[in-house]
């Protein structure tokens, strides 16, 4: 089956964000207890009221959306669901080199208690990497593709890694940032080749930075290939700091086929560490989130314009 795709301009603020927030925020290890899994909670709702602020400033409701786990961010879902925002929810396992269902074979109940418009999955896949592996996951991936695909359910939110083996590293003299210029664009457009030949049909591609609008091309047309005219690609921040992420929405902006980004650490990072330490009120950093991710769309949709795409 053909995906059916999605068309419409789409503004993600993401915090689903589990794994990083226990160790990079918090600094935990281990099982969590009840208090902190609490303040996690707490953390991740001063992000989604940054959200709210955005839109009561000017950020169309329609074109935006927030991206979080069941895990920290239920109640999250839940509002936001009931307050008619597009929403999307995690479905993979947090920090796992290969991926797998946080919920096991349970995973479809779990989406349909929230009913989000995206089931959104993070999957590490180079096609240079393990093929066992990789036919693995792609199985995994297919199985909840097929799910998806049926009437009435989510969109499906396929956000692709391609971390560098060690070989490719070394192709490069150990430079990730040449390998990201150099050698990741082929690696990715061969990474959504052999997973749509394996039955997985995402509505959209969720690509990490591209430097280059020829890359960003060549990543719209193997995501639309053989009839998939309506898949779309968005851009993600991966944690880079503002220039880098500015430059990647300036260009991504100006291809036809993406729609927008998804951009979330580089958005609350820094005003969620300040407020915890407690150097800036719980109203700064809400503020000074929604700041962020309102000039983020600022810069993809004049982009766009300035472009005429």
């Amino acid at each position: 089956m053909a995906p059916r795709g999605y068309k419409h301009p789409l503004y993600i603020l993401p915090f689903d964000h589990r794994g990083s927030f226990e160790s990079g925020m918090f600094h935990w290890h281990g099982a969590l207890t009840s208090e902190q899994t609490a303040q996690i909670a707490a953390a991740k709702q001063v992000i989604y009221d940054g959200f709210k602020a955005a839109l009561a400033a000017g950020v169309r409701q329609e074109d935006a959306g927030i991206l979080v786990d069941e895990q920290f961010g239920a109640e999250i879902l839940r509002d936001a669901a009931a307050s008619g925002y597009h929403i999307a929810c995690a479905v993979e396992k947090s920090g796992q080199d290969e991926f797998d269902f946080e919920y096991g074979n349970d995973f479809a109940a779990h989406i349909e208690a929230f009913h989000p418009t995206f089931a959104k999955v993070l999957v590490r896949y180079n096609p240079e990497a393990d093929t066992t592996m990789n036919q693995r996951q792609a199985a995994r991936l297919k199985q909840l593709s097929d799910y998806l695909q049926q009437a009435n359910r989510s969109l499906f939110m396929f956000e692709l890694l391609v971390p560098a083996e060690k070989s490719q590293l070394d192709n490069v003299n150990g430079d990730k940032k040449a390998y990201d210029q150099k050698l990741r664009p082929a690696l990715m457009v061969r990474a959504i080749q052999e997973l749509q030949d394996a039955g997985v049909e995402p509505d959209i591609w969720k690509i990490e930075g591209l430097d280059s609008r020829e890359d960003c091309e060549k990543i719209v047309a193997v995501a639309q290939r053989d009839g998939r005219d309506a898949v779309r690609c968005i851009i993600l921040g991966r944690g880079e700091d503002e220039q880098k992420v500015r430059e990647w929405l300036t260009t991504a902006a100006t291809v036809s086929g993406f729609i927008g980004f998804a951009v979330g650490r580089t958005d609350f990072w820094d005003p969620l560490v300040a407020w915890r330490e407690n150097k800036q009120t719980r109203e700064a950093a809400v503020s000074q989130i929604a700041g962020h991710y309102s000039e983020f769309v600022k810069i993809f949709e004049q982009a766009r314009r300035n472009s005429a795409v």
